[in-house]
């Protein structure tokens, strides 16, 4: 079958969409085997949106295979132990997600990506919330969210129905990891809101 715009379900899809789906599991839950996971998964992804025409989604797959090299050592044995940001970091990340996400925009034009301002939010909050994760941050779990359910929006319109579908379940999966991790967090005595 053809990958692109206008195609049906791939058997690459397919494959892409179930080890991505065991790999976020794995993230909510908090053991280190999540990377492998997430590494063959973008791998996959980065062939489809490639040949979909969405070049930053393509792109951010090698970004999240590199992220999860890290977050292999960077977790550890033990796997993740969550944590909050300070208030100055939130700031921070929250002016980074829109200064980049406006200055990509114009650059995804000029390439010819399928779905420019989707691309370019969703492309730089997953960069910011994939550090969040290597870095056992409990804000990733929003951040994932708001991207997921962008994303979904950007494949339905872009007939990559699994994908989507795949995207719509990942905002479930990041509230799901959202609360987890703040009971976690929260069971280690840690403040919420850090100056």
């Amino acid at each position: 079958m053809r990958i692109g715009k206008d195609s049906y379900m791939s058997f690459l899809e397919i494959i892409a969409f179930l080890t991505s789906l065991i790999g976020v599991v794995f993230g909510i839950l908090g053991p280190r085997i999540t990377w492998p996971w997430w590494a063959i998964s973008s791998l996959l992804y980065a062939i489809i949106f490639y040949q979909s025409e969405y070049y930053a989604s393509a792109a951010l797959q090698l970004i999240f295979i590199l992220g999860g090299l890290w977050g292999w050592f960077g977790w550890g044995k033990t796997g993740a132990k969550p944590r909050y940001s300070t208030n100055t970091e939130r700031l921070t990340i929250l002016a980074t997600l829109l200064i980049a996400s406006i200055a990509l925009y114009p650059v995804l034009i000029d390439i010819g990506a399928t779905s420019s301002a989707i691309e370019a939010f969703g492309f730089i909050g997953s960069v910011i919330a994939q550090l969040l994760m290597v870095k056992e941050r409990f804000e990733a779990w929003p951040l994932w969210l708001v991207v997921d359910a962008a994303y979904t929006y950007q494949y339905f319109q872009g007939k990559l129905y699994l994908t989507s579908f795949l995207y719509l379940i990942f905002s479930g999966l990041a509230m799901w990891g959202w609360i987890r991790w703040q009971k976690e967090a929260t069971a280690n005595g840690l403040p919420r809101f850090i100056k």
